[in-house]
């Protein structure tokens, strides 16, 4: 019989963000942040809103923007669970609720110099808070700014090699764990995911195979990429669509300095600020090698299934990437 994580702590975290994301964007937002975010709270965003620093400024700078820009916005969360974090490798040690899914709505307003198009569109976001006190003390959110780009017509991207799509939520609807689950499911399903990027960093700079990643993937695999990158199916697709040409523009790059590594039952989540660091080496998205030491902001969650992993989603802060890259993406609008 499953032993279920009572944890009041992770659970009252849980609470705590669910609660929140209930009433966030909404309307009373400066109160709502007053009473839900901590007095110092660090709120991280990718580029170019960066990160901002207190309820008021999140309120102003982040919620009303964005419900300006979708009046009617809808919250469609596909991923949402939690964990605690020890902070061994960037600091943020504590509690760590994390989820993903889709922002809806009619694009009714200019955002981000994204031209509203008035009909509607999904922004694809990955969000990570850390709960101190009933409150949430850090959050670390990306959004898809190049995808919800192309929904308008606008691209600043060249056409995703992978599928474009809505990406969806797990296969099995299963992926909003309110309650708690199997804490040795989690602890297996986390130490999956840790042998799996071990096997990244493996990486011989010459073959994929070194990276033994066959040993961790269910062959009908699902990773689902950020827009300008796309959704692939198997490991020949993911390695097709992505890790090739990624490993080609990034031969020397080094991951896994984890901001949070959360695992409850079996999801795993993990992101980094930056996550990987790197030297642009090769062409990659359409930008030619710049020879540049470059950060990536990553975003990553896993489903995990009889010791393999059969789901990944995936974020990166391409605008804030290319920047580095000597590309500023969102210019690109203006031209």
């Amino acid at each position: 019989m499953a032993t279920f994580d009572s944890d009041p702590v992770l659970q009252a975290a849980k609470q705590t963000v669910w609660a929140a994301l209930a009433r966030l964007p909404g309307p009373a937002l400066d109160s709502g942040c007053a009473e839900l975010l901590a007095p110092d709270v660090a709120w991280h965003v990718g580029h170019p809103i960066e990160v901002l620093h207190g309820p008021q400024a999140v309120a102003e700078n982040f919620f009303a923007p964005l419900t300006r820009a979708f009046p009617d916005i809808e919250r469609r969360t596909d991923l949402f669970f939690a964990g605690h974090w020890d902070g061994r490798l960037d600091g943020g040690g504590g509690c760590w609720v994390s989820c993903s899914g889709h922002y809806l709505g009619n694009f009714r307003a200019d955002w981000l110099g994204i031209a509203a198009s008035g009909e509607p569109a999904a922004l694809r976001f990955g969000e990570f808070y850390r709960v101190v006190d009933g409150r949430i003390a850090e959050a670390r959110v990306l959004l898809d700014i190049v995808d919800l780009a192309r929904q308008t017509g606008r691209r600043i991207l060249p056409p995703s090699s992978g599928l474009e799509l809505l990406v969806p939520g797990p296969r099995g609807h299963d992926g909003l764990l309110r309650d708690g689950r199997d804490a040795q499911e989690g602890a297996a399903s986390l130490a999956l995911v840790e042998s799996m990027i071990g096997g990244l960093m493996r990486y011989d700079q010459a073959n994929l195979k070194s990276m033994g990643m066959r040993a961790h993937w269910h062959e009908e695999m699902m990773w689902y990429g950020p827009g300008g990158i796309g959704t692939s199916r198997g490991l020949g697709g993911f390695e097709r669509h992505h890790q090739r040409p990624f490993l080609h523009a990034f031969p020397d790059r080094k991951g896994g300095n984890h901001r949070a590594r959360i695992a409850e039952g079996a999801f795993v989540a993990s992101t980094g600020w930056p996550s990987v660091r790197a030297t642009h080496g090769g062409d990659y998205l359409g930008v030619p090698a710049s020879q540049a030491a470059i950060q990536m902001r990553v975003m990553d969650w896993w489903r995990c299934a009889d010791g393999l992993l059969t789901e990944n989603w995936v974020l990166i802060d391409l605008p804030h990437l290319m920047l580095q890259m000597g590309v500023d993406l969102l210019a690109r609008l203006r031209d």
